[in-house]
């Protein structure tokens, strides 16, 4: 007989809180790329908590699609144009978002950069633009705020948002796959080098949480999976808030032993095996390229 599949129960709906109401009233949270997907999800969840929100991204139109969702959950947000791969324009981020609210006690390294593309077919400029953002951006935000703390003595909480391939490996993102991969080797140093100083800094890679502005390649393959829920151990994707309550829990004082941790919120999709071995499919192959040419 086969047994019944029920898959891992739904979450509460959007807008419960997990933790108490106020946990980061009076508290600054910085978010890089919070005007979209899951950094916005993320940034809800803590001004849902009472948090000021401060959003970081390049394009004013991210900026104003972020202000706009904080703002309506009755929070205060400011919004600040910066490209994190330089580190003049983070100090000037963080002077103005300490001006507005106050130091920040919390960062989320959300932003990332991302494509599919075959190892031999990257130009040099993709792989440094890639790792740039996700690794460098992320190093050049975690040393602005602790440096802050450091010279007042006063704690902080660092949440990186990193991907399973850090373990992995990930045919098809090299660039990505290697620079999650020391972001969360990033996030192990830094709570070690910190925590003396009441700074924790951890890790949280999710799953497949499907939204508006997810990119090409993630949109292309649900298209291609119509059966995605039943590709998942849990027999569903993920609700952007459960993300965010995972979030707003590391940074939580509810959270403070805990540091240097990567947490998956996937479902376990990610440690999912096959008892036989698929046929390979090649990179070039998967992404319908031709041969290789030099």
């Amino acid at each position: 007989m086969t047994q019944n599949r029920i898959g891992l129960p739904p979450p509460p709906p959007v807008g419960t809180t997990a933790l108490a109401p106020g946990t980061f009233a009076g508290t600054a949270v910085f978010v890089t790329g919070a005007g979209t997907g899951l950094g916005k999800a993320i940034a809800s969840e803590f001004a849902r908590l009472g948090a000021a929100i401060v959003i970081a991204s390049r394009k004013p139109e991210h900026l104003a699609a972020g202000a706009e969702a904080i703002r309506a959950l009755g929070a205060e947000v400011l919004t600040v144009a910066c490209d994190i791969r330089e580190p003049e324009q983070i100090t000037a981020a963080f002077d103005a978002a300490t001006e507005r609210f106050g130091r920040p006690a919390v960062l989320v390294n959300n932003a990332a950069a991302n494509f599919p593309v075959p190892a031999e077919d990257m130009s040099p400029n993709a792989w440094r633009t890639v790792v740039d953002i996700t690794l460098n951006g992320a190093f050049f935000c975690s040393r602005e705020l602790g440096r802050r703390h450091l010279a007042a003595g006063t704690p902080a909480s660092i949440v990186n948002v990193g991907a399973s391939y850090a373990w992995t490996g990930g045919p098809g993102f090299a660039h990505s796959a290697a620079a999650k991969a020391g972001l969360k080797n990033l996030t192990e140093s830094l709570a070690v080098e910190w925590g003396p100083y009441g700074i924790q800094v951890n890790c949280l890679v999710p799953g497949l949480f499907p939204h508006e502005d997810m990119t090409a390649d993630i949109q292309d393959n649900l298209e291609r999976t119509h059966d995605k829920d039943a590709c998942q151990p849990a027999l569903r994707v993920g609700q952007r808030q459960e993300l965010g309550w995972a979030a707003t829990f590391l940074a939580s004082p509810f959270a403070r032993f805990i540091s240097g941790h990567t947490l998956v919120v996937d479902g376990a999709n990610w440690q999912r095996r096959s008892l036989t071995n698929p046929p390979v499919v090649t990179i070039r192959d998967q992404m319908n390229r031709g041969p290789f040419e030099a």
